[in-house]
């Protein structure tokens, strides 16, 4: 939704791409020398945008600053190695959290990469991550790496697996050589948004498609949690443009926003939609055991912090660990895991009941 606030906002140059990449890919057209419509829409873009600035009208401006080409390899950072196990190890109740969802979100890329036909080795495939973000930490990096998202996507659009090589190819000669801020005085970014808008329509469409039409309203409860963090986003970028911090604006939300409600499921969002969608799929099957078994994960979850635990203070917005860290949530969804093995268990006597009548 953030590419498609910043694509509306600059409608002269950015809605004809969106609309010819989206219009291209999903109708599944070629064009003409077999030129791939993302490209195409970009050039478009770029020679709206120009046209437009040169017949004196200002629809984008460029980087301020100047061009610095050059050579800029990477240089180790051992620096910082150096004092690792002087005061780093107070940070593992964030760094292990952190490191959790990120392999999450590695393993439902893999998963959505297999129901479009491409199935690739877990290990392998996880390993190459953990050794990259190992290399890159040396050399600096605060940012582990992760599989990249949209495969359907991609896949849709032609891209096969030369893509990702050129792609790792043009990014490091763009970086090394100092060319990024060169390609940005040359094309708004705007008009290269309609392919991440396309990327995300696939995926979005893909969780539906690929599940069964029963389990559709499953997919839908799994989109909360992570609905609720892209609102906490907005929340925290308009309070901090305002200058209020989040600690001091909650009391003034009341029973407008339900503030606390926001933050408690944006808290390890990418488990609780797992878990929600979990739940209810599992409901719609009537398999309660398992049901049963998810809510009672969730429930040393909450106990622990890993998930709808947070805290506030003069730093912001902060996960919280430790034991019994989010009480009421755990004690919630430890009720409703009984409650789903009550369910199983009349579940299994009415079975029985019926056939002894019949």
């Amino acid at each position: 939704m953030g590419f498609a606030f910043q694509i509306f906002s600059a409608p002269a140059i950015a809605v004809v791409p969106m609309f010819l990449i989206v219009i291209a890919y999903a109708a599944k057209i070629r064009l003409p020398l077999g030129l791939p419509a993302g490209f195409v829409a970009i050039c478009l873009g770029v020679a709206i945008a120009w046209g437009l600035r040169w017949a004196g009208f200002p629809v984008f401006t460029t980087p301020s600053g100047g061009l610095s080409f050059g050579l800029h390899l990477p240089k180790p950072d051992l620096a910082g190695w150096g004092t690792l196990f002087a005061g780093y190890w107070g940070y593992l109740t964030v760094i292990v959290p952190m490191a959790l969802f990120n392999v999450l979100g590695s393993l439902q890329t893999l998963e959505s990469a297999e129901a479009a036909g491409d199935r690739y080795e877990t290990k392998s495939s996880l390993m190459v991550n953990g050794l990259g973000s190992i290399a890159a930490a040396f050399f600096g990096s605060a940012f582990p790496t992760t599989i990249y998202i949209g495969h359907p996507g991609w896949k849709a659009m032609g891209a096969r697996i030369g893509y990702s090589g050129l792609n790792g190819i043009v990014i490091c000669v763009l970086c090394f050589t100092g060319a990024v801020g060169a390609v940005l005085h040359i094309v708004p970014i705007e008009t290269t948004l309609g392919i991440l808008i396309w990327i995300g329509l696939v995926m979005v469409a893909q969780a539906f498609q690929e599940t069964p039409k029963a389990h559709a309203i499953a997919v839908a409860a799994g989109l909360i949690p992570s609905l609720a963090a892209w609102a906490l986003l907005l929340i925290e970028t308009t309070l901090r443009i305002a200058g209020m911090p989040l600690e001091t604006a909650i009391p003034k939300f009341g029973s407008d926003l339900f503030i606390g409600g926001v933050i408690a499921l944006n808290q390890g969002f990418l488990l609780t939609s797992m878990a929600f969608a979990a739940i209810v799929a599992f409901a719609i099957d009537r398999r309660f055991t398992a049901a049963a078994v998810v809510c009672f994960l969730c429930a040393v979850f909450s106990a622990v912090g890993l998930i709808h635990s947070y805290a506030l203070g003069p730093g912001g917005l902060r996960p919280e660990f430790g034991w019994m860290a989010a009480p009421g949530f755990a004690a919630a969804y430890a009720v409703t895991g009984v409650i789903l093995l009550a369910l199983r268990w009349l579940n299994r006597f009415d079975q029985t009941h019926g056939a002894l009548d019949g």
